[in-house]
């Protein structure tokens, strides 16, 4: 692998994120340019859908190919323990386009004091480092083998950047106040230290998502220990490790000996689990401790179920399509919540207010808890269970 067949991939990269965002400022392209992507990444990535290992030393060229495409790129599964059965991504280096677009909201400036959380290959690390000034970048990751691999790479590249093993949710007192933070893994909730590391009229930006959803950004200003904003859409991120539900159907809810309660629905489940992601993000602000999963043909005379629970697992429901009826759908209710109706009850208020999308929904965050809200603060999403 040579300098000009990265100079290639890279320029080629930077054209393809410029048309989708617009053109990148200069400083966004000098920071691309001096911290070069693949410069911190791993000599083995996972690609494709089954996350089949890339090698840099046996697929040179497939390897640069994932480094420089902008899509994310594997770079641990299963947390670091066995590759062999079920592989699920556990660490990745984001696809560039959602980076620089974040690193453009985030708006740090020379000088500014940043806090990032979830510093997986460093990279993101250094871009900030370039942008801000050396030592002015303190990074959080929760797994060491990841932190100590993105320290040592930050320390080759010359990058003057702090990286601190621990869990990001706490954040870090060391470098504190903070004029930005930024997190490159989802939260379901904003953890209270941020608030209280973020300078008055500080910047959190933070990926969001639901239990039934994992789509957005949340960009939040801070001022008297209570920070709020606004969300925006287009983008997904693997959850804080703190913050996971590792829930299964069959292993964790449903039981042999539950007797259902059954009804019907002329709400097609399509319409709050399909590709509506706007839908999804309403019920999901408004139904903050409900999942849901596909089933295929789980039964004779069924063609999908969709199944609907409660990360307690003492609630769930199911939604039965039999493959012809368009308005008409089985519903199974097991538990002290009709989930469903609340399903219904949480698209109708969506449909009922000219169903928004993610930009028109807003977080307040204050010691006690966080209010999501339409349009103004003065306006609370309704809140189920």
């Amino acid at each position: 692998m040579n300098d000009s067949s990265t100079d290639i991939a890279l320029r080629a990269l930077l054209g393809e994120v410029s048309a989708g965002l617009g053109d990148l400022e200069p400083r966004l392209v000098q920071a691309a340019w001096a911290v070069r992507r693949h410069r911190f990444l791993p000599d083995r990535l996972w690609i494709g859908d089954g996350l089949e290992p890339c090698d840099r030393a046996a697929s040179p060229e497939a390897w640069l190919r994932a480094a420089y495409a902008d899509e994310p790129a594997v770079t641990q599964v299963n947390d670091g323990g066995s590759p062999d059965g079920e592989r699920w991504p556990s660490s990745s280096a984001s696809a560039p386009s959602i980076v620089f677009r974040m690193l453009r909201m985030l708006d740090a400036g020379p000088n500014h004091r940043v806090l990032e959380i979830g510093t997986g290959t460093g990279w993101n690390a250094g871009l900030l480092t370039h942008v801000v000034g050396p030592g002015n970048v303190t990074s959080v990751e929760v797994d060491p083998v990841l932190a100590a691999e993105a320290r040592g790479r930050l320390r080759e590249e010359g990058l003057d950047a702090t990286v601190v093993t621990g869990d990001g949710a706490e954040g870090d007192t060391g470098n504190a106040p903070y004029d930005r933070l930024v997190a490159t893994c989802s939260v379901r909730s904003v953890p209270r230290p941020w608030l209280a590391q973020v300078k008055p009229g500080g910047v959190i930006l933070a990926p969001w998502e639901s239990p039934w959803l994992c789509f957005g950004l949340l960009r939040l200003i801070v001022n008297g220990g209570v920070a709020e904003g606004s969300f925006s859409p287009h983008s997904a991120f693997m959850l804080m490790r703190g913050q996971r539900t590792d829930l299964r159907i069959f292993r964790d809810v449903v039981r042999d000996d539950h007797r259902p309660d059954e009804s019907a629905t002329t709400l097609s489940p399509r319409k709050v689990a399909g590709s509506d992601f706007d839908a999804q993000f309403a019920i999901g602000l408004q139904l903050r401790d409900v999942w849901r999963a596909w089933h295929e043909n789980p039964v004779e005379g069924v063609e999908t179920r969709l199944w609907v629970a409660t990360t307690d697992a003492t609630s769930w429901a199911a939604i039965d399509w039999d493959g012809k009826s368009e308005d008409h759908f089985t519903v199974w209710q097991y538990g002290p919540r009709r989930l469903w109706n609340e399903v219904e009850a949480a698209y109708a208020w969506w449909t009922l207010h000219n169903r928004p999308g993610p930009d028109r929904f807003g977080l307040t965050v204050t010691p006690e808890g966080q209010t999501a809200w339409l349009d103004t603060s003065r306006r609370p999403v309704p809140a189920s269970g």
